[in-house]
């Protein structure tokens, strides 16, 4: 069974971080005294991605999975420690060149964060 699941496509990555994001009403802030009023209304997932050194078709079916403008993954919540399915969409990708040798080429990293929509 993979790690996480994007756009019904099972990945391992080599680093995979959850973070969980309170979202703060418009009214939230500090008083004239300092003291502050979170007013949360909601808390969202983003889940930090990277694959080290992967070939050019593991690359393609990485950026891939995440091309479309929202999808569904599939991951173990921290929280609740159950497997949850959420839409996410994807922040700017990254897919750096390690090395060429003859007719092979490799990535160093392929690294992106997923929030939750």
């Amino acid at each position: 069974m993979s790690i996480i699941t994007i756009n019904n496509t099972g990945f391992d990555p080599s680093e995979m971080t959850i973070g969980v994001s309170d979202i703060s009403g418009s009214d939230s802030g500090r008083d004239q005294n300092g003291k502050m009023y979170k007013n949360r209304i909601g808390t969202k997932y983003k889940i930090s991605l990277s694959w080290w050194c992967p070939t050019p078709a593991e690359t393609s079916t990485i950026l891939t999975a995440v091309a479309p403008e929202y999808f569904d993954v599939v991951f173990t919540d921290p929280v609740s420690n159950t497997s949850v399915t959420k839409t996410f969409y994807v922040g700017d990708r990254s897919a750096p060149v390690k090395w060429w040798q003859t007719n092979n080429k490799r990535y160093n990293k392929v690294s992106f964060n997923l929030i939750e929509r």
